[in-house]
């Protein structure tokens, strides 16, 4: 296994100081990045990109669904 780049170490540092669940998602985002090496390269959209950031900001301030309300969205789905 070669060394992490700079740019890699030095985003991996960056993570480690986040909370917990935010960790989790970066750990998620690069498995998934590492499982596409021949794949081309995604790029979100700027509304994407939006979206993201609206939704880790709700997460932060704990506007979260209910338990109750992801019961009704998996009976919904058939889940």
């Amino acid at each position: 296994m070669g060394a992490m780049t700079k740019l890699l170490d030095k985003g991996i540092e960056a993570v480690r100081s986040l909370p917990k669940n935010r960790q989790d998602i970066a750990g998620e985002m690069l498995l998934t990045i590492a499982k596409q090496e021949a794949a081309p390269r995604y790029q979100p959209t700027p509304e994407q990109v939006e979206g993201i950031k609206e939704g880790l900001a709700q997460a932060e301030r704990g506007e979260l669904a209910t338990d109750e309300e992801m019961d009704a969205l998996y009976k919904k789905c058939g889940l």
